[in-house]
């Protein structure tokens, strides 16, 4: 059973003007801009100010673009918050990202929903020290009013975990779970009337894929029409399953509005789920995989084939944008992330020469901490 303030949804969705969001993005044709060198895509970022909330129509910040588990201390893990005619949506949760959404100058009071591609610890670390520091907190330092929460279902498999027999939790229990765990600190507050319960600010919904697609724990990402997920006066977000190893749920994402249109690969191998959830996007923001960096790091080979069974090569990556008819991709989830391992300039020769072989003419962008990217700018309303 759900709790009332934590939910379980599938693809259901408020009616207005937006319905027909998701069917013109589907059909706008793609618009070939310039090839971006590295440079160039530093100059494309930095024309935004400093402060992402102050482009309260369509902001798209990286916050973190690191893979993980491991931490490094080049980058962030990964995270992405959008902000949509002043609403900021952050997408995954990674190491930091409470840090970062203070850094790129965003705005706490306006944080209105966080998407979770899938439960691996790389995405989902700093999510409930979202509402754990900032649920109640006076200011820019946090949010008063209820965030959605929308991420992966109960997986329907047995934990393997000493000491947590039963189901694999999903976000619903994951966030009850987490609030059981760190009640001290708010019982304490509460006790000297200065704090609140976390969780009464959270309405956390467990996505689940549409009955008829046949998806399960053992066939986790069928080829699948996008279905919607959230639905507002501000934004449509849909998605579709995407394939990543033994993880169920594992989803991406695509965000359309009036200005212009993202989409978020989350983890993923070449899936034609993405193409057809990307197709005519603004921005596709996509993760990549170096794997003679992942030999360089020094891996044992059973985990080197491990990730390269489950992620991205970032050769493929032209074909994709390519395919999808996206107008810029953006390059994040870095793996690996350490500058050691890939230089950056390697990664945006990667890119270039994937672009080629694809004959794509859009923009490649190496994703960067931070890093504002234009969306929708070249092409006006973008999506509409």
């Amino acid at each position: 059973m759900c709790e009332s303030s934590i939910e379980c949804t599938g693809a259901s969705a408020s009616t207005t003007r937006r319905t027909l969001l998701g069917a013109v993005a589907a059909s706008a044709a793609a618009v070939t801009v310039p090839l971006l060198s590295g440079e160039a895509a530093a100059a494309a970022s930095s024309d935004a100010p400093s402060d992402a909330s102050s482009d309260t129509r369509l902001s798209l910040t990286l916050l973190g673009t690191n893979s993980g588990p491991p931490p490094l201390a080049a980058r962030y893990g990964i995270s992405q918050a959008l902000v949509v005619n002043g609403r900021t949506y952050v997408v995954d949760c990674g190491r930091g990202a409470v840090s970062q959404y203070m850094r790129a100058g965003l705005s706490m009071p306006s944080l209105a929903a966080i998407f979770l591609t899938h439960l691996h610890a790389d995405h989902v670390v700093d999510y409930y020290a979202f509402p754990m520091l900032a649920a109640g907190a006076a200011g820019a330092q946090g949010f008063r009013s209820p965030v959605d929460v929308y991420g992966p279902g109960p997986a329907g498999i047995a934990s393997t975990v000493a000491g947590a027999p039963g189901p694999v939790p999903g976000t619903v229990d994951m966030t009850r779970l987490a609030g059981q765990a760190y009640a001290a600190a708010p019982t304490f507050f509460m006790t000297e009337h200065i704090g609140i319960d976390p969780a009464s600010l959270l309405r956390v919904h467990d996505v689940l894929p549409p009955a008829g697609t046949g998806a399960s724990a053992t066939n986790t990402a069928p080829v699948m029409a996008p279905f919607t997920v959230m639905e507002n006066d501000d934004v449509k977000v849909t998605a579709v399953l995407v394939p990543h190893g033994a993880v169920y749920p594992a989803y991406a994402y695509r965000f359309d509005t009036d200005h212009g249109s993202v989409v978020f690969s989350g983890d993923t191998t070449p899936t034609p789920n993405v193409i057809g959830l990307a197709r005519g996007a603004d921005v596709l923001v996509h993760e990549a995989l170096h794997p003679d960096g992942l030999a360089a790091l020094g891996l044992p080979q059973y985990l080197i084939d491990h990730i390269l069974a489950t992620h991205t090569d970032v050769s493929e990556l032209g074909r994709i944008a390519a395919e999808s008819g996206v107008r810029t991709l953006v390059a994040t989830h870095l793996s690996p992330g350490n500058p050691a391992a890939t230089s950056d300039a390697t990664w945006r020769r990667l890119l270039r020469d994937s672009a080629r072989r694809a004959d794509f003419g859009g923009r490649m962008i190496l994703g960067e901490d931070l890093m504002r990217v234009p969306v929708g700018r070249s092409g006006g309303t973008g999506s509409r």
